[in-house]
């Protein structure tokens, strides 16, 4: 569900038109719906047990006036990097509901974890674990820690987005768990009191995450056999949200129902990291079409956007749905939509149904408020793309446009 409808033609985010948008901020820029993340965290949050830990994953959408909403809702933090942390600590969410993921954690990044008192430490290695202790001996702290335990589940998910299987570059093989369980117990400074699976994005089956959550049930109840208190299970994220018309992902309902059904006589606090599923249809991109040319066989749509805006059909080959954000009547044709990046892959749409699209309409990339904007970059000396709040009939400017004085200003 999503706050994104058209009113007299025109598309709305809220009760906001974007043109008026545009007005003010120009093109491209992120468009975010309040209304919709904040039903987002409550549909996800409510199927869970009390006590459930619902972690949201920055890294999706880290924009500080979003933390700070969702933040409100009741949702903590998963971080990747100290920088995700110090987001999450200025956006007010306490420390307590913090966990603390990712493969390569340097030990400036632990120690500063550890010195705010987070909940978890998502450990994926023995050699983080050693540094995890050393840092924490250190610093005379005990940090919790869940291992991450690698299920070789098949998220039957893009290839670029799959943690689980066995050759991912993620978490600890499933044959070394006892091991790394026992190394944990004997170093000083780590308590092993949880596990932590994580095997994926944009899953749209629930298949996979009960096969996962059944795998993390008996081991949960093995490490305990070898005295093991644990007493969390992180789940992760990973469920999906649909990119296209007809597609229909679990909804998080049933989601939660499979999870419970599965863990819910282990006597565990839950925790999870969802990110796509709150911040991924509660986005849009708007860009303006800057002209139209017809080449030998294609006919093309050059936009403001690029891929230095929204990388994800270029880097995944993923798809938006398209909108023209003033409807206009007439047969649709199909049109290649690109950016105006120096590079093929530039390549937004190859058959974009669109209707007699011409310079200056404006073009809204629908679902992506995940990995949109956070992925953004300044390739070709191109401005940041600016992220804007709307709440009802209100909206504002949660990240501005650089000037290109800014953007020169840290080069020598």
């Amino acid at each position: 569900m999503h706050h994104f409808k058209r009113q007299d033609g025109v598309l709305h985010a809220e009760r906001v038109p974007l043109p008026r948008i545009v007005e003010e901020v120009g093109t491209p820029c992120y468009v975010y719906s309040a209304a919709t993340l904040r039903r987002h965290a409550q549909v996800f949050s409510e199927p869970f047990p009390e006590g459930t830990l619902v972690a949201y994953s920055v890294k999706a959408l880290s924009n500080l006036s979003v933390l700070k909403l969702l933040g409100e809702q009741g949702l903590g933090a998963d971080v990747v990097s100290a920088g995700e942390l110090e987001r999450a600590l200025r956006a007010g969410i306490a420390p307590e509901k913090i966990v603390f993921s990712g493969v390569g954690k340097k030990v400036s990044e632990l120690e500063a974890a550890l010195e705010a008192g987070i909940h978890q430490f998502n450990v994926e290695s023995a050699e983080e674990l050693r540094m995890l202790s050393d840092a924490a001996t250190r610093l005379g702290k005990t940090a919790p820690v869940a291992m991450r335990i690698n299920p070789d589940v098949d998220a039957e998910t893009h290839p670029g987005i799959s943690t689980g299987k066995a050759d991912d570059k993620f978490g600890i093989p499933w044959d070394r768990a006892f091991e790394i369980y026992n190394c944990a117990r004997d170093l000083p400074g780590i308590d092993p009191c949880g596990l932590d699976l994580h095997i994926g994005s944009q899953i749209t089956s629930l298949a996979p995450f009960e096969k996962a959550a059944t795998r993390a049930k008996d081991l949960v109840l093995a490490l305990r056999e070898r005295g093991f208190d644990i007493t969390r299970l992180d789940l992760g994220g990973g469920l999906g949200v649909p990119y296209k018309d007809g597609e229909v992902p679990p909804l998080p309902s049933a989601y939660a129902e499979a999870v419970v059904r599965i863990t819910g006589d282990l006597g565990v606090q839950l925790i999870f990291e969802p990110g796509r599923v709150i911040a991924g249809n509660a986005g849009l991109l708007l860009a303006q079409v800057v002209l139209t040319k017809t080449q030998t066989s294609k006919s093309f749509v050059v936009a403001d956007a690029a891929m230095n805006d929204l990388i994800r059909p270029a880097l995944y080959g993923a798809e938006h749905t398209l909108h023209q954000v003033t409807e206009k009547v007439g047969q649709p044709a199909p049109y290649t939509l690109v950016g105006p990046v120096c590079e093929s892959t530039d390549t937004f749409a190859r058959d974009a149904a669109l209707v007699a699209p011409e310079a200056g309409d404006l073009i809204a990339f629908g679902t992506a408020g995940a990995y949109g904007a956070v992925q953004a970059s300044q390739y070709n000396t191109r401005p940041l793309v600016p992220e804007v709040l709307v709440d009802g009939d209100d909206y504002k400017i949660v990240r501005r446009r650089p000037s290109f004085d800014e953007m020169l200003s840290l080069e020598d």
